[in-house]
């Protein structure tokens, strides 16, 4: 069992492994060594990763208030003790996933500057237990005009030269589903500060940005947030499109997620290589196979799950492959069960921001990438 302690990030500790990942120290943004990311199912706090945006902000439970308004017919607000005793308490099992995770792929193609270099390990699944969103809207009652629910954390970041306070929002058809879920505990423990205390929302299969943590405000809108982390951030554009001609207002909302797969561990066994990885889909879509192929030309097998099919929940798999020669090639892909797939070429889902790569994971078996040169540059190595 690894020792677990505290990490400091500008002061401020965060509870983390010692070995934990560090992209960025200041906001802390990191995740765990991928053979261990995909040991349990439910992935430990100590090792859930952090993506940040901003210092993680101070908040005291004893004078924090839910404020709740827009198009609603009774706005208030709402104290912890006040949730607790309007609300009943609701529990899901849900993976949260950064729309940057497997970016560093991304810029092997090329350049995506200022983001943060985010291998695979952008991505965690842990229990969750809080109040539902559905039964908060429905205690507040909303306008025929309302479409969107916006929420809005407590932290202060500087997007465009502004700072302003981290929010997005979701349709609210969405957020009528009934397993969005505003958590005040993580895998039966009190969330922690650098996952969102006191309470934080969680949008299973949506992007990681729309679980807006320290939350202070809900609100109905007529359209999406205008939040500059909304607005002029989490946009999809073309492989063609640069951030000097992008099109921030029509350019593609980012929501769901899309089907991804990714190889976290190899051991030699007696019988060839053991291949483990993890599998996610986005929306109320689940993973239904996950191929892995080898060699040149590829011949494929399909992998086993170790979890069950459920929808905003990752599954993780494995798959026994012949041994191999360095050098050789493993891959891996999923599908959904909308019958989506993963596209083979990454360089079709290239964008200038890095977000939802979601290509076959490649990777060539035993050679590190330093001692490397090779045609395709997307291709990652296994160490």
């Amino acid at each position: 069992m690894e020792s677990t302690g505290y990490n400091r990030c500008m002061g401020t500790p965060v509870n983390k492994n010692p070995d934990f990942i560090f992209h960025q120290r200041t906001p802390p943004n990191g995740g765990p060594p991928l053979n261990r990311l995909i040991n349990e199912f439910t992935t430990p706090v100590q090792d859930f990763f952090l993506r940040t945006h901003g210092d993680m902000p101070d908040v005291d439970s004893s004078t924090y208030r839910l404020t709740v308004g827009g198009l609603v017919k009774r706005p208030g607000q709402f104290s912890v003790q006040e949730l607790a005793e309007h609300f009943r308490t609701k529990e899901i099992t849900a993976t949260l996933q950064c729309a940057g995770n497997r970016r560093s792929s991304a810029s092997a193609i090329k350049p995506v500057p200022n983001e943060v270099s985010w291998g695979n390990e952008a991505i965690s699944n842990a229990g969750w237990k809080g109040y539902s969103l559905t039964d908060v809207l429905n205690f507040a009652g909303f306008d025929d005009q309302a479409q969107h629910v916006e929420f809005i954390g407590a932290d202060r970041c500087l997007k465009e030269g502004t700072e302003v306070h981290f929010g997005g929002s979701i349709p609210l058809t969405r957020a009528l589903q009934g397993d969005v879920l505003l958590a005040y505990e993580m895998n039966d423990q009190p969330v922690t500060k650098e996952h969102g205390a006191p309470l934080r929302a969680i949008v299973p299969g949506y992007i990681g940005a729309r679980s807006v943590k320290w939350l202070k405000e809900i609100n109905l809108l007529a359209r999406p947030s205008k939040n500059l982390f909304h607005a002029h951030a989490y946009r999809l554009f073309s492989s063609e499109a640069s951030s000097t001609d992008a099109d921030w207002e029509h350019a593609l909302e980012l929501g769901e997620l899309s089907v991804n797969s990714c190889i976290c561990a190899i051991e030699d066994v007696s019988s060839g290589l053991l291949v483990k990885g993890y599998a996610t889909a986005g929306g109320n879509r689940h993973v239904v196979r996950v191929d892995i192929g080898y060699g040149e030309p590829l011949k494929w097998r399909e992998a086993s799950f170790q979890d069950p099919p459920e929808p905003g929940i990752w599954r993780r798999w494995q798959a026994i492959i012949p041994k191999l020669l360095v050098g050789e090639l493993i891959c891996a892909r999923a599908w959904d069960s909308a019958a989506n797939t993963q596209p083979e070429d990454p360089e079709n889902v290239w964008n200038f921001k890095g977000y939802m790569n979601n290509a076959w994971h490649r990777i060539r078996f035993g050679m590190p990438s330093a001692d490397v040169k090779v045609a395709k540059p997307e291709i990652e190595y296994y160490l």
